[in-house]
């Protein structure tokens, strides 16, 4: 296992002039020794350039990576001691489960004793032990990621194991199954794990640590809560939730006084900037108040959705739509008609120039 750092930009044009010759703007980062982490964000933002990097299938255009403090740019993945897993699996049909999980020990010469061993702990983890006699080559697809998950966690040496999207082709449901799994393995093996997704879902019940990334930037890197409660910029509030975080064009007077789509409220108490802002509140954190209480917002209800476990409340003011998550307890508008919103509150975000008002 080995502490990863990045210092680093890549461009596939031989003379970058602007960001958007870049596949990864430059940026810093360091993934720590055992650590669970999730690249996210959309197709095209860069995740795969970065893992590619990382694992050496491609040198940076700039900059460097080293791994425990050893400059490792421009090393091949087997010397690096990298173990990659594909977003599709890549197996032997010929060779039986135990075969196939056995194949990065048997290339290394490492003793059949151990081979054996270590084969059974991956196996009984990723629940194959039943399988392991039966060739690969009739097992459903996601037994063949299972197999594929496996050969990369073998090696117990390895610096670091990378996923690339390795459960898009897998069911929804055992999709969950899997997430826990490996979960549990990272816990169990203390491996440097670094997971490539778009999956919101994935990332965040999978890693640590979570770096957004969006047309080659990482916007931020942090906990699920800290995406979640505190968004740096206001991409990670769009991208993080379902739905994601409500914006709204907000003008800060010099008395404090805040003018929130069009419709003036009372201060929140804190100390911003003046001028033209963004207001962000998740859904979740909007509720249903009554017109004569300070900061109440407006709205027209567009939409009421009962989703079983909560009501998705969607209303627009002044062409901006808000959403707002709600008890079933609550007592409903209809839609058409008029309600009014509390949307300033300890869980609220103001935001200048896309970026986190501190």
């Amino acid at each position: 296992m080995a502490q990863i750092e990045l210092d680093l930009a890549h461009s596939y044009k031989a003379e970058p002039r602007t960001d958007g010759d870049y596949a990864l703007l430059p940026l810093k980062m360091t993934f720590e020794d055992g650590g669970a982490y999730a690249l996210l964000g959309p197709s095209g933002c860069g995740k795969t350039t970065m893992l590619n990097i990382i694992s050496g299938l491609l040198a940076p255009s700039q900059g460097s990576v080293t791994f425990d403090g050893q400059d490792v740019t421009r090393q091949s993945p087997q010397q690096r001691n990298i173990a990659q897993v594909f977003q599709f699996p890549v197996i032997y049909d010929t060779m039986t489960v135990a075969e196939n999980l056995a194949f990065p020990l048997r290339n290394r010469k490492v003793a059949p004793e151990v081979i054996k061993q270590r084969v059974g702990e991956i196996a009984e983890m990723l629940e194959l032990s039943a399988q392991l006699d039966q060739r690969a080559a009739g097992l459903a697809a996601d037994a063949k990621q299972k197999i594929s998950l496996g050969r990369g966690l073998v090696r117990p040496d390895v610096s670091a194991v990378l996923f690339d999207e390795p459960l898009t082709v897998i069911d929804p449901h055992l999709k969950w199954q899997l997430r826990r799994k490996l979960k549990q393995i990272h816990h169990e093996l203390k491996l440097t794990l670094i997971y490539v997704t778009h999956d919101q879902v994935e990332a965040l019940t999978f890693a640590d640590q979570v770096m957004v990334m969006t047309r080659g930037r990482a916007v931020q890197v942090g906990s699920a809560e800290a995406l979640f409660e505190r968004p740096q910029h206001t991409f990670v509030g769009h991208f993080i939730g379902s739905p994601g975080m409500n914006f709204l064009p907000t003008e800060v007077a010099a008395d404090g006084r805040l003018t929130v789509a069009g419709h003036v409220l009372a201060s929140n108490g804190k100390a911003l900037p003046t001028g033209g802002l963004k207001l962000g509140v998740r859904p979740e954190y909007v509720g249903l108040t009554d017109a004569d209480m300070p900061g109440a917002l407006p709205v027209t209800v567009t939409q009421v959705q009962d989703v079983g476990t909560y009501f998705m409340l969607t209303t627009s003011v002044n062409g901006q739509t808000i959403k707002a998550r709600l008890s079933p307890e609550t007592a409903m508008p209809q839609a058409g008609s008029q309600a009014w919103l509390q949307v300033l509150g300890e869980h609220t975000c103001f935001y200048q120039n896309e970026e986190l008002v501190p």
